[in-house]
């Protein structure tokens, strides 16, 4: 199939990659839009696993308040260049993280970052729920362990469906951002606060 200009320029719109995997895509695709889509995501991941063990020294700060005055939130983002920190683009996912920050109930950034002893409380009552569902002890443990998964889902920044878009994980959104900018990025803490607390 013929892959014209106006299919690669469909594709940069719709992703934001480059002209040249825009085209390399729909020929993998065979012209196929949605599979194209699907390509430039799985390379974007493999560039992205390769630039993580980078460092990240630059960055910004965003902040986020809701309306009402009553909720804010400020969140580091990390980078490897002042250039790309300086970028509308990362600006943009700044001020996203921190808006999804405050639309949701994240406690911290990854599931390493979890307290210990708020996990251990959640999965004595996950195993209370369960035990009253009387059911064969392996069986059990295998529905605890999914709502433990439910709670990182929930809880975890990285791991939480982004509100803008539920088909993908803040995770990926980050993995796409690095893929897109050519750089290492981290989302490296943040700070909730709500009037009150």
């Amino acid at each position: 199939m013929e892959i014209n200009a106006s299919l690669v320029k469909e594709l940069r719109e719709r992703t934001g990659a480059g002209m040249m995997d825009c085209k390399k895509a729909l020929a993998e695709a065979s012209g196929d839009m949605d599979r194209a889509i699907t390509v430039l995501r799985k390379k974007g991941i493999a560039k992205a696993a390769a630039k993580e063990g980078r460092q990240t020294a630059e960055g910004a700060i965003a902040s986020y308040v809701h309306a009402g005055d009553k909720l804010g939130v400020m969140v580091e983002i990390n980078c490897e260049t002042d250039f790309v920190a300086r970028t509308e683009r990362f600006k943009t996912f700044t001020r996203d993280i921190a808006m999804h920050i405050a639309a949701t109930n994240s406690l911290c950034v990854s599931r390493d970052q979890i307290n210990p002893e708020l996990l251990e409380k959640e999965k004595d009552i996950f195993r209370q729920q369960a035990a009253k569902e009387e059911k064969p002890q392996k069986v059990l443990d295998k529905i605890v362990e999914g709502r433990v998964e439910k709670f990182y889902a929930e809880t975890v920044l990285l791991e939480q469906p982004f509100v803008k878009d539920n088909d993908k994980t803040v995770d990926e959104l980050v993995k796409e951002m690095i893929a897109a900018l050519g750089e290492n990025i981290q989302i490296k803490r943040f700070a909730r606060f709500r009037l009150g607390e």
